[in-house]
């Protein structure tokens, strides 16, 4: 009622010439809804209306072929960003949510789970994996520069976070935590276990064993991550190892191929995915000079199928968050373990390590080899493979529209849902329209 009675004030003016201005001013906002809305829509192209273009190019044009992606897979919101990076250390929620003391959503181990990784297949993560994490811990993996995000503290922990951003690839978040009275072999059971990981993580609605290592310790399991009602969850195919330095312990975890868990439409896939950290006993801040404390180094990057610009904006409003989240839940690990509670069997396997000496260490920092942007640049390959092709101008406008049609008509929770949600600062843009 108010935009009517803005727009009739205005015609009710003496002349054309004195509305004109008027009535300018009165359609700019409009306008800039609906170039922005056009953009969004050229950015993410629904399924729903590439149906609807196909139906007219098989009556009216020639045929041609479109791909496309599902808008509700596409529209991002704040919470959609806490799978964006690990839950097992920013998994996103804008406050701190109670770590919840539910049963496991679900848990699994495939009949092919013991010690099926043969000879050929153990290296799904091998020797050239903990050089790259060691080079990333060391700072010589020849990347860009650390730029710094977050420096905070609580009364029992410490954090910081950096950031960085590489010509090929999804941006790159590095952190260190310092967990006071823990012990790295706690927190290295505690970042294996999916069995709990299922209770504290809300996020986390899936976990399965595929494969394992007796002998190395190597697993392949899938993760599935929930997302909001309106979003496909997402699928993790993750090949994971730990090696065993004098008690400092390098563990990695990333996206691997695997055939025999064929691709669905949802949850979508997500390829490319690197999560690794080194965990290593540090003095206590306390100044009793006892080696009570944990730190945990963390490397993490992965292309969920949002644009990372956006992306980034939900890391930074979410990572505090998250981060205190974790050590409520490992707080809550240390107490169930002093109880006499039975080693989990992914607790269990992260005992399994490959021995490796501080002298190979030092020979593979110095090793000129790296395949991490080759693997990068394979992973991006395999994701632009599914994205939609063409550049249909009636695609375009048609969802551009519908995009439009929500900034201009609702300036509340229909704009910050279909748009804004992942920004604060967007939401702040929209009610200024």
């Amino acid at each position: 009622m108010d935009l009517v009675g803005a727009m009739l004030k205005i015609l009710q003016g003496p002349n054309l010439w004195n509305v004109l201005p008027d009535l300018m001013m009165f359609m700019l906002p409009l306008w800039t809804a609906v170039l922005f809305g056009v953009l969004v829509g050229w950015v993410w192209r629904p399924r729903w209306a590439n149906s609807a273009i196909n139906n007219l190019s098989t009556t009216c044009l020639p045929p041609k072929n479109y791909s496309s992606i599902d808008i509700v897979s596409s529209i991002p919101s704040f919470n959609s960003l806490k799978s964006q990076l690990p839950s097992c250390l920013f998994p996103f929620s804008d406050g701190s949510p109670e770590v919840s003391s539910s049963e496991p959503a679900s848990i699994s181990f495939s009949d092919t789970s013991s010690s099926k990784l043969d000879t050929e297949r153990k290296n799904f993560v091998g020797e050239g994996d903990l050089e790259h994490l060691s080079k990333l811990v060391e700072e010589k993996d020849e990347g860009p520069s650390w730029i710094g995000m977050m420096e905070k503290s609580t009364s029992n922990m410490s954090y910081q976070a950096w950031k960085r951003e590489p010509e090929i690839g999804p941006p790159q978040y590095r952190s260190r935590s310092v967990y006071e009275d823990t012990t790295p072999e706690l927190m290295r059971d505690f970042f294996w276990d999916d069995e709990f990981r299922l209770k504290w993580d809300d996020m986390l609605i899936e976990a399965e064993t595929l494969e394992e290592c007796q002998e190395n310790g190597t697993m392949v399991v899938k993760w599935v991550r929930k997302f909001p009602f309106f979003c496909s969850d997402r699928e993790y195919i993750i090949g994971r190892r730990i090696w065993d330095s004098d008690k400092t312990y390098y563990c990695v975890t990333k996206g691997v191929q695997y055939p025999s868990v064929p691709r669905r439409t949802k949850p979508r896939r997500v390829d490319l995915y690197y999560s690794s950290w080194m965990i290593r006993a540090v003095e206590s801040r306390k100044g009793d000079g006892e080696m009570s404390a944990c730190e945990v180094l963390l490397f993490h990057h992965e292309d969920m199928g949002i644009p990372w610009e956006i992306a980034k904006l939900g890391v930074r409003q979410g990572m505090w968050g998250a981060v205190k989240k974790i050590d409520r839940g490992l707080r809550w690990y240390q107490k169930h373990m002093s109880s006499g509670a039975p080693l989990s069997h992914c607790g269990y396997m992260a005992h399994i390590n490959s021995k490796v000496s501080q002298a190979h260490l030092r020979y593979l920092n110095n090793n000129t080899t790296n395949d991490s942007t080759q693997e990068i640049e394979r992973c991006e390959e395999l994701v632009n493979d599914e994205k939609p092709s063409g550049k249909n101008l009636g695609k375009i406008l048609v969802v551009g529209g519908a995009i439009a049609l929500a900034c201009t008509v609702d300036r509340g929770l229909l704009t910050k849902a279909v748009i804004f949600g992942v920004a604060r600062r967007f939401a702040k843009m929209g009610r200024r329209l």
